[in-house]
């Protein structure tokens, strides 16, 4: 079992689309099951595919249970057992020691940027780049299960 601590920040489109930054990879995720106090995903992270079970978020952290699987098996899945797709791609920006994950999203999440940092605790420090927005770990809004069903274009803004 590995416990899972992240942080979760809306990014600033202004700043982001300005820098210069890594190839993304694309990523696909459905949902197989998704409620507050658990999850059950499949992903497919450029050529490789996972199955990731997650517990219920307390503060920053949950249980994260995350398997490599065939890639043949993912697309099984997401045929037979997930409904709503999301689309994305993932970016791995270095920023002062720490790597943070920025995704972008497409379909009907376009228009969303969201970044998220993963800590080896939850008191860990960690300095936060300009381009960062609003922090929004704990919305679950905000989870990518969530948008996996109400879609952020579906939003009332």
């Amino acid at each position: 079992m590995n416990i899972e601590t992240e942080h979760k920040y809306l990014v600033r489109k202004d700043f982001w689309y300005a820098l210069s930054k890594p190839a993304g990879v694309p990523l696909l995720q459905g949902y197989i099951f998704a409620d507050p106090s658990k999850t059950i995903r499949v992903r497919i992270y450029g050529d490789k595919a996972f199955l990731t079970i997650k517990g219920p978020t307390v503060e920053a952290s949950r249980q994260e249970y995350e398997y490599s699987i065939p890639m043949e098996d993912a697309k099984s899945l997401f045929k037979q057992f997930s409904g709503n797709i999301i689309d994305k791609i993932r970016y791995r920006y270095a920023f002062e020691g720490k790597t943070w994950e920025v995704d972008e999203f497409f379909g009907e999440n376009e228009g969303l940027i969201i970044a998220e940092i993963e800590l080896q605790s939850p008191d860990e420090m960690y300095e936060k780049p300009a381009w960062l927005g609003e922090e929004v770990t704990g919305d679950p809004r905000y989870y990518n299960s969530y948008l996996a069903s109400h879609p952020f274009s579906k939003w009332v803004k």
